[in-house]
């Protein structure tokens, strides 16, 4: 079993060398559901956004899979799929969804600020 702990996030390493460790990120542990995926000819892909229950808010990864005509959610670090899911980007893995890609110097992240409001639509 691979422990979720986002803490971890700075190092980019191969869906084998998740499956080797106890903990992992986010995106570790969504490329890994993709690889077994595509290991059994499932079409997957990577799904970059935010989790309303996740605290600390953050950006979060998942995965989704087509099985029997249509796309599924699959989240790993997560016991249940309960929360709404704002999905900013798709991709066939985090290479395709990076949210920047830097060169050169690093930059720090200073602070970060997100804010979803839920918009109730009225019953007709």
């Amino acid at each position: 079993m691979i422990r979720y702990a986002p803490e971890l996030g700075g190092e980019i390493i191969s869906a084998c060398e998740v499956s080797q460790r106890s903990e992992a990120v986010c995106r570790d542990m969504a490329h890994v559901g993709i690889a077994i995926c595509r290991a059994l000819s499932i079409p997957s892909g990577l799904v970059v956004g935010y989790l309303e229950t996740l605290r600390p808010v953050d950006l979060h990864a998942w995965f989704e899979a087509y099985v029997g005509g249509r796309w599924y959610t699959f989240d790993p670090t997560q016991d249940t799929l309960g929360g709404a899911r704002i999905a900013i980007a798709y991709g066939r893995d985090a290479a395709d969804v990076a949210v920047y890609t830097q060169f050169g110097s690093p930059v720090d992240l200073i602070s970060m600020r997100v804010e979803v409001e839920e918009i109730v639509r009225p019953t007709v």
